[in-house]
């Protein structure tokens, strides 16, 4: 198959790309760093150079592929002039566009847990909004949306409160259920879209493992020798005013910690627990823990 993945060489699409050139398939990837034509080639893929705010560029890329992986880039959670709504609602657009344009008919989205909310979920807003914006197209266009669970990696700007203060604080805690996730796994749930024979629409979950805060705290605290490392509730308005502090846009801390509170809740996976996978992922936290203890002790 011919293959096109956004996200560059990121968390997700560079096991991503490995697995689909491993079995055979013609993958382009998108990157608008040239710095990264080099890699992407070592793996045995195309570069295709430009941005995802270009549709022009998206359409020309995506025509004459199988099949697309689409994904929303990070973006600068520090920037006071990001509108992160906004910016979801225009890449969510500009693929919409470049998928008809191009006539593809195989679709795979990265979502989010929490996406299936319109209130109440935060800065997970904009992974709604994509859906619905991807949703528009002709019903003969097969769309797959991954809504992985909370990524492993958002642990680790927890490293600097850990070490300045030897305890976690957020406005979700202790015996809260978090289910957790390695990009690996997504990328590996990713693949097998892509290839599944589908018509239609259709979500799926993606989870490496299911573990409270509490547990979650002793597994790193274990990892980094701190055996009593805690993870304690603390008000929203402490965590926003904390976020504001550090020089987080004002708007996206509000959406952070009003996701956060939904993980508190379980406003954010009461869809996830009604459609959760029989499988979950192979990376389970005491894996994940040996690169957090790394981490940790680097910085």
């Amino acid at each position: 198959m011919k293959i096109v993945i956004t996200g560059a060489l990121g968390h997700i699409s560079k096991p991503l790309v490995t697995s689909l050139i491993a079995d055979g398939h013609q993958v382009t990837v998108i990157s608008r760093n040239p710095d990264n034509q080099a890699a992407i080639q070592q793996l045995g893929a195309t570069a295709a150079v430009g941005s995802v705010e270009d549709v022009d560029f998206l359409t020309q890329v995506f025509t004459g592929a199988d099949a697309v992986y689409t994904m929303v880039p990070p973006n600068n959670y520090f920037d006071h002039s990001l509108n992160l709504v906004e910016y979801y609602r225009r890449l969510g657009r500009n693929y919409a566009t470049a998928i008809a344009a191009a006539g593809i008919k195989r679709v795979v989205n990265l979502s989010s847990i929490g996406a299936h909310l319109q209130k109440g979920n935060g800065i997970l807003i904009g992974a709604n909004n994509v859906e619905q914006l991807l949703n528009t197209l002709p019903a003969d266009v097969a769309i797959t949306h991954m809504r992985p669970t909370s990524f492993y990696y958002n642990l680790f700007p927890y490293i600097h409160m850990i070490k300045s203060t030897g305890r976690i604080t957020s406005n979700y805690a202790g015996t809260d259920l978090i289910p957790w996730v390695a990009p690996v796994d997504i990328a590996a749930a990713v693949a097998e879209e892509l290839v599944r024979p589908f018509n239609g629409r259709d979500v799926r979950y993606v989870v490496s493992e299911e573990v409270t805060c509490d547990d979650t705290a002793a597994t790193l605290g274990a990892a980094i020798g701190l055996p009593d490392l805690r993870w304690e509730l603390v008000p929203d308005e402490a965590v926003t005013a904390g976020l504001i502090e550090i020089g987080m846009n004002p708007e996206i801390a509000a959406g952070l910690v009003e996701m956060y509170a939904g993980l508190h809740s379980g406003l954010l996976a009461e869809h996830y627990h009604l459609h959760k996978p029989a499988q979950f992922g192979k990376v389970k936290l005491k894996d994940f823990a040996k690169d957090f203890a790394a981490a940790y002790a680097q910085n």
